[in-house]
């Protein structure tokens, strides 16, 4: 099995957790120009920093094919284990139902009226990056290196032209959350939440990297830092730069680089969100492909999906399984996708930190090359605090607008799910004995 090198797994843990800023662009309407910088370094040191540490120490223990699904199982049984990969499968289809949208969006910069060929641009998308995945990780990882390059380099004029040619204050507005209703702040917090979601994805491969354990750890925190620093680098920008809020939300960043730089530079930060696109999309069908062929070859799943290509050794069935149902979800819009993501997103990381502790009790002597310098009572106060934002943001959301609170009702009810079918399973396991 080829296995993919350090710098280009960086490239790929970029593209599943970021891809660069776009889908920031509503923060500034949401949490207005004293809460936007704030919530962006306050809300990853709560919700993010808590998730790496328990992704590199549970999967420096585990480095499996499966990742969370694998953990969790080990550490709360099959059950709760087919909950973990049941729910981030289906809020990684919300997740990928996402970006073939966006990439129309950033086209239609260019052709407006590519916006009356969404659906079979969204198409060509995701039977594209099957058949990249399909090919196998190291394609993925050369192609995500290349696009992370287009999506980077316009950002970096960006900010060298923005603080160049600036000649008013720079100055950031004093930090505050006051005036912000309850409603914004939990849209302003998924908005935050949503760019910087899915570090443990990146472990469902783990055996398909060289050197795992330690290739992990440097990448993930290279990813961290790159992550954080351009996202707080373009919404300060987008501050002392003057764009309208709203036109911001509308328009996204090519509207702010057209104003700092010109119509050139809105092309390239346009031509970036294309990309950006491309290399999220490929990065996370890389990383839930490989869950449902694990719990087949649990018997969770259907026995199909854990069928792997003769040539190139990858779960290709998997792989046609969830473009086909992605590609039924490109109608809905981005923020009820948003708000279900999160919040299915959020309920498979708790079991994570379950799993964590529970490992930490039951097996306190195992091996642990990395292990987060904390006992039981610190990581329990420390997990307290994603699990405070997660519902903060959930509050905000149902009590927000009806299409807002229509999508996390659905969502709890796709959370719901996971019992009914771990209860069918079971009547049909009991009926073949």
């Amino acid at each position: 099995m080829k296995k993919i090198r350090p710098v280009q797994l960086v490239a790929v843990i970029f593209f599943t957790v970021s891809g660069g800023p776009y889908g920031l662009e509503p923060l500034l309407t949401y949490a207005g120009q004293h809460g936007a910088i704030l919530l962006l370094l306050i809300t990853p040191l709560l919700w993010d920093v808590p998730a790496i540490y328990t992704v590199l120490e549970l999967n420096s223990m585990m480095p499996v094919t499966g990742g969370y699904y694998k953990w969790v199982k080990h550490a709360l049984g099959t059950r709760w284990g087919f909950y973990e990969g049941w729910w981030t499968w289906l809020y990684t289809f919300v997740d990928l139902a996402i970006y073939p949208v966006l990439f129309v969006q950033y086209a239609a910069f260019f052709y407006p009226e590519l916006n009356l060929h969404k659906t079979e641009i969204c198409l060509i998308i995701i039977w594209a990056s099957a058949g990249l995945n399909i090919l196998g990780i190291v394609p993925v990882g050369k192609v995500t290196l290349f696009l992370s390059a287009v999506v980077l380099t316009p950002f970096i004029i960006l900010f060298v032209l923005a603080f160049y040619h600036h000649t008013g204050s720079i100055a950031l507005p004093a930090p505050s959350l006051k005036g912000i209703g309850m409603s914004s702040l939990g849209m302003a917090l998924y908005t935050v939440m949503w760019n910087c979601l899915g570090w443990d994805n990146t472990t469902t491969y783990a055996e398909e990297v060289e050197k795992p354990v330690r290739s992990y750890l440097v990448s993930m925190m290279i990813a961290f830092i790159l992550v954080i620093t351009v996202y707080v680098l373009v919404i300060w920008v987008a501050q002392f730069s003057g764009i309208n809020a709203t036109t911001l939300m509308n328009d996204g960043f090519p509207a702010l680089a057209a104003l700092v730089g010109g119509h050139w530079l809105g092309t390239l930060i346009a031509i970036g969100g294309m990309a950006s696109t491309l290399g999220i999309y490929a990065s996370v069908l890389l990383s839930v492909s490989r869950v449902p062929m694990v719990m087949a070859d649990d018997k969770l799943l259907p026995a199909e999906l854990k069928r792997q290509h003769k040539k190139f050794n990858t779960p290709y069935v998997s792989i046609i399984v969830c473009s086909v149902v992605v590609s039924g979800m490109i109608q809905w819009g981005f923020t009820d996708l948003l708000i279900i993501d999160v919040i299915v997103y959020g309920a498979g990381l708790s079991l994570e930190y379950i799993s964590l502790i529970k490992m930490r009790i039951k097996e306190p002597d195992r091996h642990r090359p990395f292990k987060i310098p904390l006992g039981i009572p610190g990581l329990c106060i420390g997990l307290i605090l994603p699990v405070a934002i997660y519902f903060t943001a959930l509050a905000g959301a149902l009590s927000s607008t009806p299409g807002a609170i229509l999508a996390a009702l659905f969502a709890i009810i796709t959370l719901l799910s996971a019992e009914v079918l771990w209860q069918v399973i079971r009547w049909s396991k009991r009926g073949k004995v």
